[in-house]
């Protein structure tokens, strides 16, 4: 998970604090030099490390954090202001011209992610409703211009390509293409190199130049630390970058990239990558990556995944059902799809409040455990998952025998299927609650983790 190592050094440092009824300046300074040590071992820049520990330091010794009867608090409270300040403060989105089709170019090291991670992009700006285009500029790369056709045809987002020709001449007749067939947004994905090199960047300024886009996105691979903030300089001083895209922030990111190449840049970070799949890309928002990172979680994210992936009527009938004790095993199988949508589960636990990353290590987290449910409620009959009064002793045998499971695994489910039932008809507002979220699985009870 990204940022855990730092996560965890910053939890460290702030306990200490938590300890202590009232804060003197010789605590402030002795967490602030865990702090610098936490972020200089995150391969964060060191002018960015300095500036930023001069300035939590300076609101931190102040007379209302020391005479706070919360100073720990207050401490961690500017802590996540100032890595909020230092990532952009609030999400910026796409430049989108008035001028159709809209264009972005997409550029990049080789290796960052850019040519997946532009078509996840162009993807989730199908979603939005746009008619992307993406075109493929890269004639250097082995099979880059297949990797981009194959993308495109699982996102749904057509590709034009010219074979082996000249970039700039590709990219001038995508852009004609696309206003033709009616495309609304342009992406150009580019050539890499494994370094930056002045041949590169001459292509790039010559399709910048024909192209004209609104939007020239760096993709960043956020694993690279301190090398990826200095290929973001280089790009920004070439061509004029007006935004970046972190890439692998699902890896094992130390964090730097994010936390330096804004401050480097002063361009924004828009999107980020979050994992392999093909929809894992979400809008960068730096209150809430700072609120990660300290191990506060992120509910907002977590409910617009849950908003995206919740079908909404459904949840609706579904609350109804609950409410008049009709809920069944069929209902139950709905929501575990749903649920399955949202993506990683460690990934959705690291969302929630406290979760810090020593919890999420101790936390047993069986991504299995969903097909064996599945497998056993599949294994029913229609008429067992709407009535489970059904399930007598030789039902469960050959239900686990046809699921590959135990009578165990059975009884576990049916018992955890009543528990939910009972739950969710106690909570307040069960309709309310359900009927936005979809979180009619009992607050996480029967799920395959266990904290």
């Amino acid at each position: 998970m990204a940022f855990e190592s730092l996560s965890e050094k910053l939890s460290a440092a702030f306990k200490k604090l938590r300890g202590k009824g009232r804060l003197s300046e010789a605590d402030i300074r002795d967490a602030m030099r865990e702090v610098r040590l936490a972020l200089l071992e995150a391969d964060v820049s060191y002018k960015v490390v300095r500036d930023f520990v001069k300035k939590v330091s300076e609101r931190a010794v102040g007379r209302d954090v020391l005479e706070s009867l919360t100073p720990a608090q207050m401490v961690i409270k500017i802590v996540s202001d100032e890595l909020t300040r230092l990532m952009g403060s609030e999400n910026v989105r796409l430049n989108i011209s008035s001028k159709s089709p809209s264009v972005v170019m997409l550029v990049g090291l080789q290796g960052a992610g850019k040519t997946t991670n532009g078509a996840k992009l162009a993807g989730l700006m199908r979603k939005s409703g746009k008619r992307p285009l993406l075109v493929a500029c890269d004639v250097y790369r082995p099979a880059a211009i297949k990797q981009l056709e194959t993308v495109g045809a699982q996102l749904e987002v057509p590709v034009f390509q010219m074979g082996q020709a000249n970039p700039v001449d590709i990219a001038k007749a995508g852009i004609e293409h696309a206003r033709r067939g009616g495309s609304d947004l342009v992406f150009l994905d580019t050539a890499g190199r494994l370094h930056v090199d002045e041949t590169l960047m001459d292509e790039l300024r010559k399709i910048k130049a024909a192209a004209e886009p609104a939007e020239i996105l760096l993709v960043v691979d956020a694993m690279t630390g301190q090398d990826a903030v200095n290929a973001a300089a280089a790009f920004d001083e070439a061509i004029g970058i007006t935004g970046i895209m972190l890439t692998k922030l699902d890896g094992d990111a130390r964090g730097g990239a994010a936390l330096s190449v804004r401050a480097v840049t002063g361009k924004p970070i828009k999107y980020a990558g979050i994992g392999e799949k093909l929809d894992n890309i979400e809008p960068f928002h730096p209150a809430r990556m700072a609120s990660r990172i300290l191990g506060m979680g992120d509910v907002l994210t977590l409910i617009e995944k849950a908003e995206q992936s919740f079908d909404e009527k459904k949840a609706m009938q579904i609350a109804e059902r609950l409410r008049k004790n009709r809920f069944t095993f069929t209902d139950y199988l709905d929501q575990l799809d749903q649920l399955k949508s949202m993506g990683n589960l460690r990934d959705i636990a690291a969302m929630l409040p406290g979760m810090d990353s020593k919890m999420l290590k101790d936390a047993v987290i069986d991504e299995k455990q969903f097909s064996r449910l599945e497998a056993i409620i599949r294994s029913m009959t229609l008429a067992e998952r709407e009535n489970p009064q059904l399930l007598n002793g030789s039902r469960k045998k050959r239900i686990a025998a046809g699921s590959g499971t135990t009578v165990v695994d059975v009884n576990r489910l049916i018992k955890q299927f009543d528990m939910m039932k009972t739950m969710t008809r106690q909570m307040s507002g069960v309709g309310r609650k359900s009927r936005h979220t979809g979180f009619g699985l009992g607050g996480g009870k029967g799920l395959p983790f266990k904290l």
